[in-house]
């Protein structure tokens, strides 16, 4: 069966156009990116400072990961109403109000505050990851794994200065540690609004596309569709439980806070480094075959995780759960939008991310509990159920036997 295109749509952009955009678009999600590895850096940390109970070190965490979960279908839908131009704009705001909040908890030394401001800062991201989907309505069937990817790299400049702000801005306004980090977070905010005024996007779609297309249920219900968002599920679960969990683990075993923003700094850039090749390894091997590289990864994480609690452990575990995590979410991603129209793109992608940024939720809320109450190997073996049900979703699935997916046809 066909799928609908749009009736009137815009003429698409020509390939050096596309990859103008798409450049663009990496460098706003590159300082979107930026404030959350700031923020994954510091928050668990800064959790075990100000909360009383410290099984509830990685509350802000989780509640990053909530407001990221909670804004994913506000977000999609409400891009496929006004643009993309303007929902990022929003996503921005809500994440320099985050910021704000944030660094006013430290002043206050308030735990309740502090979480709010990382759900704030947390729901921003639920905007900023609709950054892959608008690289994907720039580019052509050819071009589209590739210009996935290539926004995804612009986190390598997040892994790079994320860490590295984080170390040098915390005592920007002593004797407060950490607050500038917050300032940090504001200004990135501003600089991704401001580089989106110069990136040409598409217009937003004609009124009423919402509604158009399939059932929601006719289109979860496509192989295509399952294997991808099993994909995505456990590789945000897995990277989610472990990065989580990692900057308290290596504290408790004796190491230094800049110990644990030079493994998680390893981290962020092996999740987003890869993404200058990604595209490449999809159209040569296959998204089969990256895919079940991406969850032998995650696997190959857990077991050095496991060998050990030496500082090159923790680095080795977490840059290769980084490059898992990457290959299992292009690849997921690419997936994604062999399965919908133009018109049924704000519906599909909206239940996509919540389903994924709820795992991960999910996951950010159980890793402190799993951490204190069970200990480090528990939290490496509970990944291991997700990545295998996605490996075997993604073996049994003929993935190149499907029809030829639909013309992408942009609104």
């Amino acid at each position: 069966m066909s799928l609908p295109v749009s009736a009137a749509p815009a003429a698409a952009p020509s390939v050096a156009g596309s990859r103008r955009i798409v450049l663009m678009l990496a460098g706003c999600q590159a300082l979107a990116m930026t404030s959350m590895s700031i923020l994954a850096t510091i928050s668990a940390i800064i959790g075990h400072m100000l909360a009383t109970d410290k099984a509830l070190s990685t509350l802000p965490v989780a509640l990053q990961m909530t407001g990221m979960m909670s804004a994913t279908v506000p977000a999609a839908l409400l891009m496929a109403r006004i643009g993309r131009r303007g929902g990022f704009w929003t996503g921005s705001a809500i994440g320099a109000s985050g910021g704000v909040v944030a660094g006013l908890a430290l002043w206050a030394v308030s735990f309740p505050l502090f979480c709010l401001g990382t759900f704030l800062i947390g729901s921003s991201n639920g905007f900023a990851q609709q950054y892959r989907f608008a690289a994907a309505e720039a580019a052509d069937e050819g071009f589209r794994a590739k210009a996935i990817s290539l926004v995804l790299a612009g986190g390598v400049i997040s892994g790079l200065f994320g860490p590295e702000t984080a170390r040098w801005s915390r005592d920007l306004f002593p004797p407060v540690l950490f607050a500038g980090c917050f300032a940090m977070v504001v200004a990135l905010q501003f600089g991704a609004a401001a580089m989106l005024y110069f990136t040409r996007l598409p217009p937003p779609p004609q009124r009423g596309s919402l509604r158009a297309g399939r059932p929601l249920i006719q289109i979860v219900r496509q192989k295509l569709f399952v294997v991808a968002l099993l994909a995505g599920m456990a590789g945000y679960g897995a990277m989610s439980l472990v990065m989580t969990a990692t900057p308290i683990a290596m504290i408790g075993c004796g190491y230094a806070f800049p110990d644990a923003a030079l493994v998680i700094q390893w981290h962020i850039l092996g999740m987003y480094a890869p993404s200058f090749v990604t595209g490449h390894l999809i159209a040569r091997f296959g998204l089969k075959r990256v895919l079940l590289l991406g969850a032998a990864l995650l696997l190959t994480c857990c077991a050095i995780n496991l060998a050990g609690t030496g500082e090159a452990n923790f680095w080795a575990a977490n840059l290769l759960l980084g490059v898992g995590w990457n290959f299992l979410f292009v690849g997921a991603t690419t997936l994604l939008t062999r399965t919908y129209s133009p018109e049924e793109r704000g519906k599909v992608q909206a239940f996509n991310d919540f389903m994924i940024f709820g795992t991960s939720t999910v996951a950010a809320f159980s890793s402190g509990a799993l951490l204190v109450g069970f200990g480090w190997t528990t939290v490496q073996l509970a990944l291991l159920p997700a990545v295998a049900i996605a490996a075997a979703a993604t073996l049994l699935a003929r993935l190149r036997r499907d029809p030829a997916p639909p013309q992408y046809v942009r609104s």
